[in-house]
């Protein structure tokens, strides 16, 4: 079975990483969304198939995107595990979501063969403001749909992903 990739056109793109449309709150350089499926509804809807994958084939721009959230999505899980409500689980998203972190070229990305390095300072600029962007909503909408509303705990059903890696990649370096 082949993995799942987006179906999402990108219209510009950031270096290799498409910059789509989001349905958000949170301000930065993506285009609003009109309110239909945005990277971050498929990036949660594909996680649990795609977690499985040790490979994965990058067909668009759009693909880089999906991935990146797919790694982001693991270290969101492995946050969510220590939640004991709701509420918390929404400040540690927001905090991990501004938290400091690699973008494409930098020492520390653990994907720099998959992704172009910004051609510029300004571009990485807005790639960093982009993925921060994008962290920080799908925090926010994974916390919700994560936590239990019955019992205000991390769902099993989730939580069984945590251990699991996505191209046995991390976006943190280990030791951290």
């Amino acid at each position: 079975m082949p993995a799942y990739h987006s179906a999402l056109e990108a219209q510009m793109s950031i270096g290799n990483m498409a910059l789509l449309p989001v349905n958000t709150k949170f301000r930065g350089p993506a285009p609003p969304g009109d309110g239909s499926k945005d990277i971050i509804d498929e990036a949660i809807a594909y996680f649990k198939a795609n977690i499985f994958f040790k490979n994965y084939e990058v067909k668009s721009d759009a693909d880089r995107v999906l991935i990146y959230l797919t790694l982001y999505i693991t270290e969101c899980l492995k946050k969510l595990q220590k939640c004991p409500s709701k509420s918390q689980a929404l400040k540690d998203m927001q905090q991990l979501g501004i938290a400091s972190f690699s973008i494409p070229g930098e020492a520390g990305f653990p994907l720099n063969a998959m992704y172009a390095k910004p051609a510029n300072r300004g571009e990485a600029d807005q790639m960093r403001q982009y993925l921060m962007q994008i962290r920080q909503e799908l925090g926010t909408r994974l916390a919700e749909k994560v936590m239990d509303p019955a019992t205000n705990k991390p769902s099993k059903w989730w939580m069984c992903f945590v251990k699991r890696k996505f191209m046995d990649k991390s976006l943190v370096a280990r030791g951290m």
